[in-house]
């Protein structure tokens, strides 16, 4: 089921059976789900058809970061999977995205393909724990850049960081941010973080939301609060 909602619930439970209880309290046609490291590593492409058949469009969020023809590789197989997203580490560079992009035009998937940037954890000394001595924010907007010039579509990046990532890169170049917290939930472990209706009007295009609504009492009532927040209610 196609849905234009910004917004994307992270699906991130130890087993499949947790997290398709969360997905049948949500409504396809008002948000997308996504599927990180921990639960598909536990449950493979089972939680794909599920959720698939549930009528969800699905953002597979597996930060490949690989050789280029094994991120290429792997790329494909997520497509042809029918996941609408899925996405790379830009650090990994010119060659491998190019790579990723190139395969999927070969193949002719249509699945949204982005990058991540910094992760929303970090901050500038951890980036000089690793040898990058510069701001999050210059290191943001490389990555961005390189990312684009390579032939994605967009990127995974703070809240903080889209106003700049759009100006660079355009209205077009998707920015899809975690690290939001509405109005009403806790700050949790992220540091650069933004409420919903604060990141949109920043340039984000996707909201990635986790515990605020999967831990609610009522997860629909609280997409419906992160929906009035966005003034979409």
């Amino acid at each position: 089921m196609a849905t234009d909602s910004p917004i994307i619930i992270a699906l991130d439970y130890p087993s499949l059976d947790a997290a398709l209880c969360m997905a049948d309290q949500l409504d396809p046609a008002r948000c997308r789900v996504k599927v990180g490291k921990e639960l598909f590593t536990r449950s493979g492409p089972a939680v794909l058809d599920a959720l698939h058949g549930r009528g969800f469009e699905v953002f597979l969020d597996l930060k490949f970061h690989d050789i280029p023809n094994t991120v290429a590789s792997a790329v494909q197989a997520a497509a042809e999977q029918g996941v609408w997203m899925v996405n790379v580490h830009a650090s990994g560079g010119r060659r491998m995205m190019e790579a990723a992009v190139q395969r999927l035009e070969q193949q002719h998937l249509t699945t949204h393909l982005i990058a991540v940037t910094v992760l929303t954890s970090m901050q500038a000394d951890d980036l000089a724990d690793i040898g990058i001595n510069i701001s999050v924010k210059e290191h943001v907007e490389r990555l961005a850049l390189l990312a684009q010039h390579s032939g994605l579509q967009g990127v995974v990046c703070s809240a903080q960081e889209s106003a700049d990532i759009q100006t660079l890169c355009g209205d077009a170049f998707l920015k899809v941010t975690p690290g939001i917290r509405p109005t009403f939930a806790s700050v949790d472990d992220q540091q650069r973080i933004m409420t919903p209706s604060a990141a949109i009007e920043a340039g984000s295009t996707h909201l990635v939301i986790g515990r605020p609504i999967t831990q609610a009492d009522d997860p629909m009532a609280a997409l419906h609060m992160v929906e009035e927040e966005l003034g979409q209610r």
